[in-house]
């Protein structure tokens, strides 16, 4: 590594950190209703969204409601964006006279768009048109983010409220969190990236003659508008098939790093948010602990990994230097395996590498981030309500262990949120071990496996995993766009959403109508290192446990086998 490295690292933590805990007090005080300096802007906006939808912004509802609300949004974005995939080809702005997706096909995407996974089985600038890429993939990489920011307030103010009935007003919740905490930033990165050299632009595509003397379609389209919110709502689906690899996505060391912290700014942030919720900071410096140390710990490894010179290679030459087969050699090995972990650590999924081509440990470590959870920092709201999940059972299990009945914040965990607890255990396990076992066993799935071996089984874990994950990168070199993958892929990126929401909105519901019981000095602290500890400890055991014998038959395997 060279002093460009070190620098690209201390720019991004410093892009990340430092604005955090000024963007999570005012994330508080948006979601509160709480005059801010947007709010002479904004603020009438807002109310004439209320007034035009029939919106009472002071009636709150129960988790029940909030959840049916919650539903019926997702449901009527789903049912939008698969009518606009599959009819495409007769609506307006298609200068390319693209066809509409095939059934399967639509159905995968609406699916990895309504849940924030934006897993993509298609290539964008020949599949879709800028109508479906605004009107439907556009439009959901807001309000699904949006959506994951609802839910956690919910829970945040479950934790905080005592003896309440309510936990807000979903409808309120995501005209807030689109209006003010994502619109405004999103309109800045996209100048941003418009300044860096990223088309927005309604032309049709240009045809030009190359060097070489034959012709090359050069693709553009309103990519700027998406990539912002892409990155800055953890969506991760690219304009262009290659995604930030490709120059017209990322087509700068400016554009790299800014797209880079971009991806975990507000779920850094949100940490902040629930101190504020909380009225304890502590809480919020105990968690951004954890999350940094385990952000850490993977993107050490993964460096180290990938600064190894492959053993297999016979050219003693290109053997001693860390292997650049699938990376941009204007963005280099740090920046690129930078991009990895953090969007794995986030359920981005965007790329400027091959991931196929990472080696084996760098490939697990992504794996890992998302095995997890995705509770590194993790997406806008989601990865912040996966990690107070693992709060509450790091709390239980301290509990057991000193004999008491455990308890966090004054809130008594009986078994009621216990068994709910447990219920968002079997989400991971259940997306990619069921699944993903039916694809590599069955002979008409499997054969959408490029690569043999354990490389093979790699590509298959790891396609479930980003499913399941709501992350939406691949191992590339998997065939992904068959009937069967389509279908089960989009089954598993509803289990890893809903299977996670439903629970949490339960147990929010079930913490604000529990009475708040004094902090003691018995009371176990969950705000100091030994329970950032014992929160790491916790995340690393129930992955470990649950996914350690699939990655023995993938990427550890792999890395045994090529002797390094």
């Amino acid at each position: 590594m060279h002093s460009y490295d070190y620098a690209v690292l201390l720019a991004f933590f410093a892009l990340v950190l430092l604005p955090a805990p000024w963007l999570g007090r005012f994330y508080y005080k948006v979601m509160e209703g709480q005059r801010t300096w947007l709010s002479p802007v904004l603020g009438p906006v807002e109310r004439g969204c209320y007034r035009l939808s029939g919106v009472n912004a002071d009636a709150e509802q129960s988790w029940k409601q909030y959840t049916l609300a919650l539903l019926t949004f997702n449901l009527a974005g789903f049912v939008l964006v698969f009518a606009v995939l599959l009819l495409q080809g007769y609506l307006p702005l298609n200068p390319q006279k693209l066809p509409g997706q095939e059934w399967s096909l639509a159905f995968n995407t609406a699916v990895s768009f309504v849940t924030n996974t934006n897993w993509q089985a298609y290539s964008g600038e020949a599949s879709v048109s800028y109508l479906s890429q605004m009107i439907g993939l556009t439009v959901q990489n807001f309000v699904s983010a949006a959506t994951g920011l609802a839910v956690l307030v919910a829970l945040c103010r479950g934790i905080a409220r005592r003896s309440a009935n309510t936990l807000g007003n979903f409808w309120v919740d995501m005209t807030r969190a689109t209006l003010y905490g994502l619109l405004p930033l999103c309109v800045l990165l996209a100048l941003f990236l418009v300044w860096q050299g990223v088309p927005q632009t309604f032309s049709d595509y240009v045809q030009a003659l190359t060097l070489q003397g034959t012709e090359q379609t050069i693709p553009l389209g309103p990519a700027a508008s998406q990539i912002a919110i892409k990155q800055l709502g953890t969506n991760g689906g690219g304009f262009f098939g290659v995604n930030s690899a490709h120059p017209f996505e990322n087509p700068t060391a400016w554009s790299n790093l800014f797209e880079m912290a971009s991806i975990i700014l507000i779920p850094a942030a949100l940490v902040f948010t629930f101190g504020h919720y909380v009225k304890d900071l502590r809480q919020s410096r105990a968690i951004i602990a954890c999350m940094l140390a385990l952000f850490l710990i993977g993107g050490g490894t993964a460096l180290y990994a990938e600064y190894q010179a492959n053993p297999s290679l016979n050219n003693p030459q290109v053997a001693q230097s860390a292997p650049l087969e699938g990376k941009e050699n204007r963005l280099g090995t740090t920046a690129s395996v930078l991009w990895t972990v953090t969007t794995t650590a986030a359920s981005n999924g965007s790329v400027n590498n091959m991931h196929d081509s990472l080696n084996p440990i760098s490939g697990m470590v992504a794996m890992v981030n998302m095995m997890v959870g995705e509770v590194i920092f993790g997406g806008v709201g989601a990865g912040l309500y996966g990690m107070l999940l693992n709060v509450l059972i790091a709390v239980f299990l301290a509990g057991l262990m000193i004999g008491r009945t455990p308890e966090y914040l004054g809130k008594k965990l009986q078994a009621r949120e216990v068994q709910l607890l447990v219920a968002t255990l079997l989400v991971m396990p259940v997306g990619v071990l069921v699944l993903g076992a039916l694809a590599a066993s069955l002979p008409g799935p499997v054969a959408s496996v490029t690569n043999p071996g354990a490389h093979g089984f790699s590509q298959v874990l790891y396609a479930y995993t980003s499913a399941s994950a709501n992350n939406g990168s691949a191992f590339a070199g998997f065939g992904a766009n068959t009937t069967f993958h389509n279908l089960m892929l989009g089954v598993g990126m509803l289990i890893g959403r809903f299977g996670y929401i439903l629970p949490v909105l339960a147990l929010a519901g079930s913490l604000a109508l529990k009475k708040t019981a004094p902090i003691g000095e018995n009371s176990f602290p969950t705000h100091g290192p030994l329970f950032a500890t014992l929160l790491v400890v916790t995340i690393l055991l129930i992955g470990g446990l649950t996914f350690l014998p699939a990655l023995a038959l993938g990427p550890i395997t792999e890395h045994l086998s090529l002797g390094f």
